[in-house]
């Protein structure tokens, strides 16, 4: 989730590169995956945390944290207009950070169904439109496993939204694995998406510049994403990708930094008693989209370290501002091949989605 506009970047690295020649693919099909909602059960509960919670709306000025904040609770004609401005054709949805991670136990439980059911309506009332992520509250694990079943088989959800703390506890941890062996089993992929370090991180990283500052070092300019491209690799050093060989994780941003170091990361495999490299991992059980982050140079870099069909899109709903058409524009001015543009822009989503087991 970003909080820049990326207007002073250079115009290769634009994040709406609205100048890009155009070899248009008019049936081409877009599907965003990294698209938010916030329902107002979700907001009440986090504002009953106070100062226990990161907001992520403090990422941003006054009046776009309120522009932010109306587009993450609509699911109907805004949203779509939205869509079809930037030219996406289909959302699918996902609570957004922190989700249900922060919560307390029995309140988290007890919106994780509420969340899923509420969005499953919404869903069925524009299935042209939206599909959905589902909503898990980790603090049960089996429940939140028992609850992804359900999401997936009942109500038609592909996979879950998961982020790297359940409060200062690593997703990694054994504890939480139930949750890695139902997304195996059902072979519907986790979206693993940024969440803002523990206070011991901020405070030794990003603090002592004034709190506007603060805050984009720990979210949007580089905190998110070092924050998930770690919880990446603690995932791979604690064995869940060796537990479970076909869990597939979904990494927003290009990689979360991660697939820009994979190289040097490799080096801690002999040491952490990996029997393959941290490349293999990334290339067998991860996808990468940019998360509203349009960039050529990024794209050509993600497909130099994966696979092409590991590669898919997103826009980053609401929080990435883009020109009309940026979607389709940024697919059909690449230069990838038009069946590669059709493969990252649905195809290979649409592949992943097909071996789901319902």
């Amino acid at each position: 989730m970003s909080g820049t506009s990326g207007k002073s970047l250079p115009n290769d690295t634009k994040w709406w590169p609205g100048s890009c020649d155009r070899t248009t693919l008019d049936d081409m099909r877009i599907v965003g995956l990294e698209e938010h909602y916030l329902t107002d059960d979700v907001a009440a509960a986090w504002s009953r945390l106070g100062e226990g919670l990161v907001d992520p709306m403090a990422a941003f000025p006054a009046d776009m944290a309120a522009d932010v904040d109306r587009k993450l609770r609509s699911f109907g004609d805004e949203r779509t207009a939205l869509m079809d401005a930037v030219g996406v054709d289909q959302h699918v949805i996902s609570l957004t950070t922190p989700g249900l991670f922060d919560l307390d136990e029995s309140e988290a439980v007890a919106l994780q169904s509420a969340t899923n059911d509420q969005v499953a309506d919404a869903v069925r009332g524009a299935s042209d439109r939206m599909q959905a992520f589902a909503t898990l509250a980790p603090q049960r694990p089996e429940a939140a496993a028992a609850e992804l079943d359900r999401a997936v088989r009942q109500l038609g959800f592909h996979g879950a939204m998961i982020f790297s703390r359940v409060r200062d506890e690593p997703i990694d941890s054994p504890r939480f694995w139930p949750i890695f062996e139902a997304a195996e089993a059902l072979r519907a992929p986790l979206y693993l998406h940024p969440q803002v370090a523990p206070a011991a991180v901020r405070q030794a990283y990003y603090r002592g510049f004034g709190d506007a500052v603060e805050m984009g070092l720990a979210t949007y300019a580089i905190g998110w994403h070092y924050d998930t491209g770690v919880e990446f690799l603690r995932l791979t050093l604690a064995g869940v990708f060796d537990r479970f060989p076909d869990l597939q994780i979904i990494l927003g941003h290009w990689g979360e930094v991660l697939a820009f170091y994979v190289e040097r990361a490799d080096r801690i495999g002999p040491a952490g008693g990996l029997d393959r490299s941290v490349t293999d991992y990334l290339t067998d059980n991860a996808y990468l989209t940019p998360a509203g982050m349009l960039s050529r140079r990024y794209l050509g870099w993600a497909r130099d370290v994966m696979p092409i069909e590991r590669l898919m899109f997103a826009t980053d709903y609401p929080y990435v501002p883009l020109d009309d058409g940026a979607a389709r524009t940024f697919l059909d001015g690449s230069d990838l091949s038009e069946a590669d543009r059709i493969a990252v822009a649905s195809g290979n989503w649409d592949r992943l989605v097909a071996g789901i087991r319902r």
